[in-house]
């Protein structure tokens, strides 16, 4: 009886043994979900029912907004272990995906956490000091930002760029990254003639001349210099042959960066922050300006995880902060009609807060009544359809009877108009292989193309009468429409909207059309400055301490921004603004 016993224990101590022995072992799946550029894959290991480690297999996002998504709400799953976690405020989209691939991987693993089995240590709710001393303090991490930023270090300046979302790049990170650049090296390699005063010329004209005539001519005269600078120094990568001609300018003179994306060049301003060694402090929300008794600013105050922190400046602070499309109660409260009806091209965070900072110091603002929608946007999302570029160099667009409604190189905000005058307020971009050769947008944006062909936005087909069915477009109108475009492309004379770009022929498949609609893109309207950026107030006189360059000011586009325009702005008044805070 005893020995039975002995071996039944014995038995169960092993049986027990081999049971603990393979709970050790590491559990290892996969699972996948669709972020907004295509799909994101990860693998999972878990141990004990505790999530070990995240991997991304394949991912196609933005690669700024997605480092933060990866490593933060990663170190967030694990040391929670839980998948319920905040997502990237900025990122909401890639986020989702994330946290639902995690989910599927564990689903298919057969693994349900149990949150709070591990310790959380939330890197980002660690304290700073509470009073920090620099020479410069910058708020905002987009373009404007960095120039800024590194144009001041690079002078002498103690810097640090204070930046309220979890990512840095604002509206820079997610645009086309283009910038208009008169008597630029690929148009000397092309042999295309501009010159410093035809992109005045457009550039005031584009604006309904209500823009600044001092501001634009510096902004043309400092561009090439800026565009070298970014090509030299902080090693952007810009397209050797390739150029875009925006609406309202009267020849190519758009550089490309490399992708098509302003990624290209925030993650070569990251890495140049990194060799300069500026902080750059995320989640970071600036309050308030201080003051001293002579009415200069001198510091920030600023939030971060419910701490109150003080931001001293000796020599300056520098508003970079954007405009404000991304808040329907400022934009309404000057333009009624761009309610929530309206989505949006703009960065969660671009909501003004630097101009109303500035207005509780009395700062003067210009032009806020001028907002601008970008014609050719995702009829869900709002974001801007980067993969309708093709549009720059001979794409059409067409309405749901299928005629063109529009010259489609002209501005922006008259494209817009009429598209919000087509039926459904939508419309309708048609290109064939002839034009993919030259722009090659579908190659570059392929992930766009992927998301969108499964949302049913848009089609490749061996003939445009597929594709007007898909789309439910008048076929017969579209064909009769389309043929006309191609006499005039072979005359060289658009007869009907008088094309500035040159129609090109849409005969060879396959062909590709794509469903679009406007949305806010750019608040022209902004902080009143003088040519040294500085900040004036409501008497026209600088408040000392205090810089602005970027979408926050309101000096140089006029009524209407052109595209490309941007970039340029941002990068030469943001290097002026760093300049001259680091000269004080």
């Amino acid at each position: 009886m005893i020995k039975k016993t002995i071996i039944a224990s014995a038995i169960v101590a092993l049986v027990m043994g081999c049971s603990l022995k393979e709970s050790d072992q590491l559990t290892k799946s996969e699972g996948s979900a669709f972020g907004k550029h295509g799909e994101i894959q990860v693998q999972t290991e878990t141990k004990n029912g505790k999530l070990v480690d995240i991997s991304i297999l394949k991912q196609h996002e933005n690669k700024v907004l997605a480092a933060s998504v990866f490593t933060e709400m990663k170190d967030a799953m694990i040391a929670n272990n839980s998948t319920e976690v905040d997502g990237i405020s900025g990122a909401t989209i890639t986020s989702g995906a994330f946290r639902k691939a995690v989910e599927s991987s564990l689903t298919t693993a057969g693994v349900t956490l149990v949150a709070g089995m591990v310790k959380s240590s939330d890197k980002s709710a660690e304290l700073v000091a509470s009073e920090q001393n620099f020479d410069v303090v910058i708020i905002g991490s987009g373009g404007a930002g960095f120039s800024a930023a590194i144009t001041a270090k690079n002078a002498g300046a103690s810097v640090v760029i204070i930046e309220k979302m979890p990512t840095v790049g604002g509206n820079s990170l997610i645009t086309g990254g283009q910038m208009n650049v008169p008597g630029n090296w690929v148009q000397k390699k092309m042999g295309i003639e501009d010159s410093i005063d035809l992109f005045v010329k457009d550039t005031l004209k584009g604006g309904d001349y209500l823009g600044d005539p001092e501001m634009v001519q510096i902004l043309a005269e400092q561009a090439l210099p800026a565009a070298e600078w970014l090509r030299d120094y902080i090693k952007v990568d810009f397209y050797k042959d390739q150029l875009f001609q925006f609406g309202g300018h009267s020849v190519k003179r758009a550089l490309i960066p490399r992708n098509h994306t302003g990624a290209e060049w925030i993650s070569k301003f990251m890495a140049k922050t990194d060799e300069l060694q500026i902080p750059i402090h995320t989640r970071t929300t600036a309050t308030a300006l201080i003051k001293d008794q002579n009415g200069r600013v001198i510091g920030v105050e600023a939030e971060k995880n419910g701490q109150q922190l003080t931001y001293y400046a000796k020599r300056g602070v520098i508003m970079a902060t954007g405009g404000f499309g991304a808040n329907v109660a400022m934009r309404t409260k000057y333009v009624p009609e761009l309610d929530s009806r309206y989505g949006t091209t703009n960065a969660r965070g671009i909501m003004g807060d630097g101009i109303v900072m500035a207005e509780k110091l009395n700062a003067q603002t210009h032009n806020m009544k001028s907002i601008q929608t970008y014609p050719i946007c995702h009829i869900d999302s709002g974001a801007i359809s980067l993969i309708a570029d093709s549009r720059f160099f001979g794409a059409l667009l067409v309405n749901k009877e299928g005629h063109r409604f529009v010259e489609e190189l002209e501005r922006r905000d008259v494209i817009s108009r009429a598209i919000l005058a087509q039926t459904d307020q939508q419309t309708y971009v048609l290109w064939g292989s002839e034009i993919e050769e030259i722009a090659g947008v579908v190659g570059v944006h392929k992930d766009e193309f992927a998301e969108l062909n499964r949302k049913g936005m848009m089609f490749k087909a061996d003939s445009i009468e597929e594709l007007a069915q898909k789309f439910g477009v008048d076929e017969k109108a579209l064909m009769a429409q389309v043929g006309r475009v191609n006499q005039f492309a072979k005359a060289g004379d658009d007869k009907e909207f008088h094309h500035r770009g040159g129609l090109k022929t849409i005969m060879k498949p396959p062909f590709y059309m794509l469903v679009a609609k406007p949305s806010v893109h750019h608040t022209m309207g902004g902080l009143m400055t003088d040519t040294h950026t500085r900040v004036l107030d409501t008497q026209g006189k600088v408040i000392a301490g205090l810089f602005a360059a970027g979408e926050v000011t309101g000096m140089t586009h006029g009524s209407n921004r052109l595209g490309g325009n941007a970039i340029t702005d941002i990068t030469v008044f943001g290097r002026i603004a760093g300049k001259e805070a680091a000269a004080q």
